[in-house]
């Protein structure tokens, strides 16, 4: 067993028993199947087998399940052990664990360690662990949520402070490696928050270069837990602000505000006119609301738009299917499709087959999916098998997915563990698993 080959397996989900077969074989009764392969090396396996162990009070053979997997150092591994110790109240156990990675220089070790003695009393020694490391942004954030708890915020707010350049503006995404400028702003605005130093926290915010992450906007958020709703409103109209226009609409559609919500999107040369993303947050908010109609106008002006744009058109297609629509949801595709110049590809042609189905009949679905120039493909034989599983029709699926068992082994034996054909089900990811090796 070999740490690095682990960590690909379980980063990629490919040579391995996935966490999703592992649950489908749970729940249909085989967890000797779970037990025997987590001893062979299955590590997705080994770590629902050890989950299993600690629910019935057997944590030392839980550990043991972990123990070869923990043994080659692999840090996903040496975390799972940890969060077991730390669920059983095993806290000097899991402390000494991670702490084992930490001198060992694994570099996430020294977070988790921290973060471990923070949530069990000793956040006083994981601050001053932290401290050499404030040029690490993950560190930096660790350190500021350890700060809350050790009441040390003045301490991190200096040392943030220190680190912010004001002569500097970032050329590039790796301008500055390890903590940015604007990341120190953030982090920095999280203390004088806490600190209820609300107009200092947005100020800092304010001077941030890059206003999104992760799909997030911080002074966006902080506006709207204060409720300072028409500053909202005014950073929300700035142009390029999309997450900021979705939090001022949940903050309004929460207060019972529907009409200001959709205002915030709707208006002529509003957001949802200009922003795709901004047109799916006024669609969803529109069907919430039971006005279904106007949500799949909404998408239906986007897909006018942006022909050939697939998630504008999953989105649609979607919208038609729960508004109970489906043949709205055709006409509007083959419209579409006309203006594209007719036959589209299959990655623009596959969402129209729940469509088809709710109109027609998983049959005519599937034979249209067949009739397809690309539905012979083992892409087209996920979507055709996924109709038929969908109808309860197993056996058929499978026989679908059998034409391409190396492209489609995992959705296979997913659909062969369903019909106990375990054994069967085994042998494909065993056959891909030494294609891959």
């Amino acid at each position: 067993m070999d740490a690095k080959d682990l960590e690909c397996r379980a980063r990629t989900r490919s040579g391995c028993i996935t966490p999703e077969l592992v649950s489908r074989l749970l729940e249909r009764g085989h967890a000797d199947v779970v037990e025997s392969q987590a001893n062979d090396g299955e590590w997705f396996c080994a770590l629902a087998w050890a989950r299993v162990l600690g629910d019935q009070g057997r944590e030392a053979d839980a550990l043991d399940a972990l123990a070869p997997y923990v043994a080659t150092g692999w840090w996903t591994a040496v975390v799972a052990a940890a969060e077991l110790l730390e669920g059983w109240g095993r806290t000097d156990e899991a402390i000494d664990i991670t702490r084992t990675r930490m001198e060992a220089g694994h570099p996430m070790a020294l977070e988790a360690y921290t973060r471990l003695l923070t949530r069990h009393g000793r956040a006083e020694e994981a601050f001053n662990l932290l401290v050499p490391h404030v040029d690490d942004w993950v560190l930096a954030t660790a350190l500021v949520d350890v700060a809350s708890v050790a009441g040390r915020d003045e301490e991190a707010a200096a040392l943030l402070a220190g680190r912010i350049r004001a002569d500097h503006r970032c050329d590039g995404p790796w301008c500055c490696r390890g903590l940015d400028p604007d990341t120190a702003l953030g982090l920095l605005a999280t203390i004088r928050e806490r600190q209820d130093h609300i107009d200092e926290a947005i100020a800092l915010l304010r001077r941030r270069q890059i206003t999104s992450v992760n799909s997030r906007d911080q002074l966006a958020d902080l506006l709207a837990r204060h409720g300072r709703i028409e500053e909202l409103r005014a950073y929300a109209a700035l142009d390029g602000h999309e997450e900021a226009v979705q939090r001022l609409a949940e903050l309004l559609e929460k207060g019972d505000d529907v009409e200001g919500a959709i205002a915030v999107y709707g208006q002529v040369d509003g957001p949802a006119a200009q922003d795709p993303n901004s047109a799916y947050g006024l669609a969803q908010l529109l069907a919430r609301h039971g006005r279904g109609k106007e949500a799949i106008a909404v998408m239906r002006a986007q897909a006018e738009v942006h022909l050939g744009d697939d998630w504008i058109l999953h989105a649609l297609s979607e919208l038609c299917l729960d508004q109970g629509r489906p043949v709205d949801g055709l006409a509007h595709l083959d419209a579409l499709d006309v203006r594209r110049g007719g036959e589209v590809e299959w990655e623009l042609y596959w969402m129209r087959l729940p469509l088809i189905a709710a109109c027609s009949g998983v049959d005519e679905a599937v034979e249209r999916a067949r009739a397809h120039s690309e539905g012979a493909t083992w892409y087209a034989a996920e979507h055709i098998a996924r109709l038929l599983a969908g109808a309860g029709r197993i056996e058929e699926a499978v026989a679908v997915l059998q034409q391409h068992d190396h492209r489609n082994s995992h959705d296979l034996a997913g659909y062969l563990v369903d019909l106990g054909r375990v054994e069967e089900a085994l042998a494909i990811l065993q056959r891909l698993n030494r294609h891959t090796a």
